[in-house]
């Protein structure tokens, strides 16, 4: 068995890559959630889903229902996409939820959690919300991926604004997004 090693300030995470996935059951799997609003999911979001599928033997993309953000697309539009995007990944997969994160990743066996960080900016609110989840639920770990240096600047926020403008966000984006992108601003424009 190959084991793969991922070092986060004093905790050593170990993770193996099975040989028969047959024998393995939910209980013994290791389960990775991803949660975020994917309004929508850009190339930085599917970078640190494609990584993250390395370390876990599954991983929830757990799209968080979220109103107060008044998100673009619905929810069902959003795990729409996520889904096909994510389609090729065979140990990946796409959900929904609504209420405190510790407790979908409880329901879920859920082991850890993932956060993506683009910035150093980004880590204070990221490592008081991991430090919440572990009061919470001091089993469940919180992991920090950055993405590809190409993908740091990329968000959900400045690829929408881009798209509403006329621009072009095909790099940023899978491309069934761009085209949703495309649709939902034709739609809304006067």
């Amino acid at each position: 068995m190959r084991a793969l090693g991922f070092l986060f300030f004093s905790r050593i995470w170990c993770f193996s890559r099975i040989d028969n996935p047959e024998a393995i059951t939910l209980n013994s799997m290791r389960t990775a959630i991803y949660p975020g609003s994917f309004d929508p999911i850009t190339n930085g979001h599917l970078d640190v889903i494609q990584r993250a599928a390395k370390l876990f033997d599954r991983v929830i993309v757990a799209i968080a229902e979220n109103e107060t953000k008044h998100p673009l697309f619905s929810l069902s539009e959003r795990k729409d996409l996520v889904s096909v995007s994510i389609k090729n990944l065979a140990n990946v997969e796409a959900d929904t939820f609504s209420g405190l994160l510790v407790k979908y990743v409880e329901n879920q066996s859920g082991d850890a959690i993932i956060r993506g960080l683009r910035a150093v900016s980004d880590f204070e609110f990221e490592f008081q919300l991991a430090l919440m989840n572990r009061k919470l639920d001091e089993r469940i770990e919180t992991i920090f991926m950055m993405p590809k240096d190409t993908y740091t600047f990329i968000s959900s926020r400045i690829v929408k604004e881009i798209a509403r403008l006329g621009g072009d966000v095909s790099t940023f984006v899978p491309p069934e997004v761009k085209i949703a992108l495309d649709e939902k601003f034709a739609i809304l424009k006067p």
